[in-house]
């Protein structure tokens, strides 16, 4: 998939307008994401802005594959010490690896072709730091009612809670999991959110 050019078409319907409600929920309830935190797909830096909102303290980095997302998350107003940087998770540049406290998924893990899971696992490892924690919005069932299966069953894709054990115990030690009680109109139910601790 071209993530680029759909952006440049307008074709994101992955784009709801604001944050995830299961992060504001987070945040709400646990209070910010302290640290340096990394978002990975962060698309047009909805979750970056408010998690650099709920604590000015901490650094967060939008990186997105996508030169057009990099470029639409930049429009906005700065709300905290928010940046956005052009790059592939799954070739993370060197300043960015074992620094961040925190990674924050939402949209990456669904959108990505389930043959690289293995792969994102260890990539998601390599950015953080000895013990940083990975906070992920998983979809169980991801598609939107009135959203149009993509032609072949492509992204974004659902994920079972074995398949998530599987993919990162090796690295990860699962800390809390728990269903928001916030969701966007038709996920209700149908996202998982996990805590986990980088096991090193």
């Amino acid at each position: 998939m071209d993530w680029n050019e759909r952006y440049q078409v307008g074709d994101t319907p992955w784009n709801k307008g604001g944050p995830a409600p299961p992060l504001l929920e987070w945040i709400q309830r646990r209070g910010a994401l302290e640290g340096d935190v990394l978002v990975p797909g962060c698309g047009p830096g909805h979750d970056v802005r408010a998690i650099a909102a709920a604590s000015r303290e901490s650094l967060v980095i939008g990186l997105d594959i996508a030169p057009n997302a990099i470029k639409e998350a930049s429009k906005y107003p700065t709300v905290g010490r928010e940046l956005f940087q052009c790059a592939d998770i799954f070739a993370l540049p060197k300043p960015l690896q074992n620094r961040f406290d925190w990674v924050f998924e939402h949209t990456l893990f669904c959108a990505i072709q389930p043959r690289q899971r293995p792969a994102y696992v260890p990539a998601i490892a390599s950015a953080l730091k000895p013990g940083g924690l990975l906070l992920a919005i998983f979809f169980l069932n991801p598609w939107d009612p009135d959203d149009e299966v993509p032609e072949g069953g492509g992204p974004p894709f659902g994920v079972t809670k074995e398949e998530l054990d599987n993919l990162f115990t090796p690295c990860f030690q699962l800390v809390e999991e728990f269903r928001p009680k916030e969701a966007f109109p038709g996920r209700e139910g149908r996202e998982v959110v996990r805590l986990l601790r980088l096991l090193r």
